[in-house]
């Protein structure tokens, strides 16, 4: 599996789709929104409560897996392009 982890760490924006891959999930699964995670010990029930479900865990692993392959390429692997990339690739055309 050839991903180019270096810059997809680099990127915030990867980070916060790999955070919503993680934590909507687990909220949907409770039935809570974000809302309703108002300190340190409700998320901490939340995830608590989330890994006692394994329907919830596989939902997270499914989306943290649709954030880590690209969907343009074959396989999972970043194409040859994405693998040259030191830093992520900007947005101008």
């Amino acid at each position: 599996m050839k991903i180019n982890w270096k810059v997809r760490f680099r990127n915030p924006v990867w980070w916060a789709e790999v955070a919503a891959a993680v934590i909507l999930p687990m909220l949907a699964a409770i039935g809570l929104g974000w809302e309703d995670v108002t300190s340190w010990a409700a998320l901490w029930n939340v995830i608590k409560t989330a890994f006692a479900n394994p329907v919830t865990v596989a939902a997270v692993l499914v989306s943290v897996w649709n954030t880590v392959t690209d969907p343009t390429t074959a396989g999972i692997c970043d194409s040859d392009r994405a693998l040259c990339y030191e830093k992520p690739q900007g947005g101008e055309k």
